[in-house]
């Protein structure tokens, strides 16, 4: 509860799709299942014109995260972390130097998935390392 989400849109009409509602799943997926359940689900959506993100953003109260999808494993992990460090210059005004320096010392990293073709890795950081 509480999350909000941008997803890049790369045709016209968005193509969005909510589904594979999990109750429980291990970091990684690696049984290649969580506990499915089916959802009842309240979302809302905005179009943004004119914002442009290559991956999936995230925030809740306490972290921003990005998500970055790729085979191997590490392509992934660089998915997200770039993703990140370019949300912390063009919305926090970090240089690419103080964005890297920060994730250097505050990131933190989930495995969303190393089950399917492509990897997911999750790249968190606390908001209260943002700049005031």
């Amino acid at each position: 509860a509480g999350v909000t989400v941008y997803f890049p849109v790369f045709v016209p009409g968005a193509l969005f799709f909510l589904g594979d509602g999990h109750a429980l799943q291990g970091d990684g997926e690696i049984a290649g299942a969580g506990v499915e359940v089916s959802c009842d689900v309240r979302f809302t959506l905005d179009l943004q014109k004119g914002r442009r993100i290559r991956w999936p953003r995230g925030e809740t109260s306490t972290h921003l995260f990005t998500v970055g999808n790729a085979r191997p494993l590490d392509q992934a992990l660089q998915h997200a972390t770039t993703e990140m460090v370019r949300w912390l210059q063009d919305e926090y005004g970090l240089s690419p130097m103080h964005a890297q320096t920060l994730l250097g010392q505050a990131v933190e990293y989930e495995i969303g998935n190393v089950f399917d073709p492509a990897y997911t890795m999750v790249c968190k950081l606390e908001k209260r390392w943002l700049p005031k």
